[in-house]
């Protein structure tokens, strides 16, 4: 796959540059650009991240960051139980947690929230650190919505991180998680209040709260951009010679037009699309992967 010119591969992080280290020159700086693309694309373009994840891992399929981007590249494409695999495989090779909350969101996808509440209560969460906590609290509330039970997810969701009035990179998905779950549970002011709140700590723009709060308060946003542009593409009007002093009063007494702007201000795993597939399978992904 093309890379652009100004893709050199030392815009990776430190650590991954440091791990391919362990391959010859050339070859390391190929994957390292492949590498760069998953990160660039991954967001706005995540079949072309999956592309780019696929030539690194044929070229370096020993490297635990390469596998790790190759999850993520599949997580993103919804390819749960190939990101399933992938996450196992760098772990095996790393022997860190840090991959517990996602492998568990990849089980959700794959249609096993009973695994990944499983998980949720494995020794392997009290190693994460804070965030990876939190990310793992998002993951077993989902499940529990998974499952339809509703009040249990609340619960779950009830925790000091978010009761704190401090705003960490989580605080914001954390709110948003929680207020959609008391949505859902027809506790309409609760979950105004919270989306509030998570429109607050979203500093960033990583959420939709601000849209979901606009919508419970029934604002309708229009684009006046557009509607600006469609009046200058029309063509003026030509005024006849002899209403051209009309038309001049006219402009003395242009007519007026109202614009009402509303700005609504107030007080990082997201449930993802469920794929069924027969039990087992991310094993066999897992198998299939490990021999490259």
């Amino acid at each position: 796959m093309p890379i652009p010119e100004d893709v050199t591969g030392d815009e990776i992080d430190k650590d991954v540059r440091q791990e391919l280290q362990s391959l010859p020159k050339t070859l390391a700086e190929d994957v390292a650009r492949n590498l760069v693309m998953v990160a660039r694309l991954i967001d706005e373009d995540p079949e072309g991240a999956y592309g780019y994840s696929r030539v690194a891992l044929r070229l370096a399929s020993r490297v635990a960051a390469v596998r790790e981007a190759a999850g993520f590249a599949a997580y993103a494409n919804q390819k749960y139980s190939e990101a399933l695999a992938e996450f196992r495989a760098a772990r095996r090779m790393t022997g860190s947690v840090e991959l517990w909350p996602v492998m568990a969101d990849c089980e959700r996808g794959l249609g096993r929230p009973e695994k990944a509440l499983d998980m949720a209560g494995a020794p392997e969460v009290h190693k994460l650190d804070k965030a990876g906590q939190v990310e793992m609290r998002l993951v077993a509330a989902g499940a529990r919505r998974d499952m339809g039970q509703l009040d249990a997810a609340i619960v779950t969701l009830q925790s000091p991180e978010l009761a704190s009035s401090s705003v960490q990179p989580w605080t914001a998905r954390l709110r948003y998680a929680y207020a959609d779950a008391l949505l859902a549970a027809e506790r309409v002011n609760e979950a105004r209040e919270w989306f509030a709140k998570a429109v607050e700590a979203d500093r960033d723009g990583s959420t939709d709260a601000s849209d979901r709060l606009a919508e419970l308060d029934g604002v309708e946003f229009v684009d006046a951009l557009n509607d600006e542009d469609q009046g200058q593409d029309e063509e003026p009007e030509a005024v006849p010679v002899d209403d051209a002093d009309d038309a001049d009063e006219s402009e003395d007494s242009p007519a007026e037009t109202e614009t009402e702007t509303q700005t609504e201000t107030g007080s990082e795993s997201a449930a993802k699309t469920a794929t069924d597939i027969a039990p087992g399978t991310a094993d066999e992904a897992g198998s299939e992967a490990d021999k490259d």
